[in-house]
C-alpha cells in the first residue's frame, strides 16, 4: 500500500527543491523527518510539510503503523513559471522568471 501526498505550484525551482528530495528517496520516516528538520535549505521545510502531510493520510485514511512507514518516492516536476520584468536603462527590459513546482511523496510500509 502506497499512500502519497502532494503539494502543487510551490515557490521554489524544481532544481532547488530536488536537492532536498534525493537525501530522503528511500528513507525510514524517522531518518527522514530528522534530516529535513536540520536542514537549512528551504526546500526542506517546504518538503517536511508534504511528508508530514503524507503520513497523516496513512495514519487516517489507511490506518498504517507509522513506526513501519517508509520515503518510497520523491517526485518534483516543474511548475508554470511567473513571467515577470524588471525595467533596465535606456527603456529596455529584462525578464525575470519566478519558477514553481509540483512536489509529490509517496509513503509505503516496510515489507
Amino acid at each position: 500500500m502506497e499512500i502519497s501526498a502532494k503539494l502543487t505550484n510551490a515557490k521554489i525551482s524544481a532544481q532547488k527543491c530536488r536537492l532536498v528530495a534525493d537525501q530522503i528517496r528511500g528513507l525510514s520516516i524517522e531518518k527522514a523527518i530528522n534530516l529535513l528538520a536540520f536542514s537549512t535549505k528551504k526546500g526542506a521545510r517546504i518538503i517536511k510539510k508534504v511528508l508530514e502531510s503524507a503520513i497523516a493520510n496513512a495514519e487516517h485514511n489507511e490506518g498504517a503503523d507509522i513506526d513501519e512507514l517508509r520515503v518510497s518516492s520523491v517526485y518534483i516536476g516543474e511548475g508554470p513559471t511567473l513571467k515577470r520584468f524588471r525595467a533596465r536603462a535606456k527603456g529596455r527590459a529584462n525578464r525575470i522568471s519566478k519558477r514553481t513546482c509540483h512536489i509529490t511523496v509517496n509513503v509505503a510500509e516496510h515489507k
